[in-house]
């Protein structure tokens, strides 16, 4: 029979995204059996976790910060925003934060960026009043962008939010342009759907 203290543990993992229960208590049982200073270490950072990372206040990317400048009053930029190298004219639309991430792994992406935090969706009674669309719109405004890349996902609620945001931001006058999507790099067009295989010719490129 579990201790309450290890119930109680498992159960906090099982919040996490994609943690079950099974993972979460190997989880736990890692931290309870291995160096102690992995538990400790592990414990200080989350303790200080909302401290010293706060959302972005200009594209809602992770900023970190520091305690003394939020008692200032300081807006937490993060570091794409404060980058004066980054074309200030072209501006990624993603859904979240971890979009963004996979974007910025590919070294491609010159420009700068806007979160939404979320993407349209009826069926979770997300409409379009949830997303920050004013925001963006004063900030391609206030920026002088010329150039918006959707960058949502090729799915239900990504194409919904794209097809909003071509709509709210037409009045804005700024080229829109969707990244493409298709076959993977290394993949076999023998198990490629028909959709996935549409988009790939639709986004054919001259050699």
């Amino acid at each position: 029979m579990q201790s309450p203290k290890i119930r109680k543990l498992v159960s906090l993992f099982s919040r996490l995204p994609g943690v079950g229960e099974k993972t979460a208590q190997r989880y736990v049982l890692h931290l309870l059996t291995a160096d102690e200073h992995i538990a400790k270490d592990l414990g200080a950072e989350l303790a200080t976790l909302h401290e010293h990372v706060r959302p972005c206040d200009r594209c809602g990317n992770i900023a970190d910060v520091e305690p003394e400048d939020v008692a200032r009053g300081i807006a937490p930029l993060c570091s794409i925003c404060r980058d004066t190298r980054r074309d200030r004219h072209l501006l990624c639309v993603v859904g979240r934060v971890h979009d963004l991430m996979a974007i910025e792994r590919t070294g491609s992406m010159r420009g700068r960026y806007f979160v939404l935090g979320r993407l349209l969706s009826p069926l979770e009674g997300i409409g379009p009043e949830d997303l920050p669309l004013p925001r963006l719109l004063a900030r391609i405004r206030d920026e002088g962008v010329t150039e918006v890349i959707v960058a949502t996902p090729p799915s239900v609620d990504g194409e919904a939010t794209a097809l909003l945001l071509k709509r709210e931001l037409a009045p804005a006058g700024v080229k829109m342009t969707r990244i493409a999507s298709g076959v993977p790099h290394g993949g076999d067009l023998e198990y490629a759907d028909p959709i996935t295989m549409g988009r790939a010719l639709a986004g054919r490129q001259a050699l």
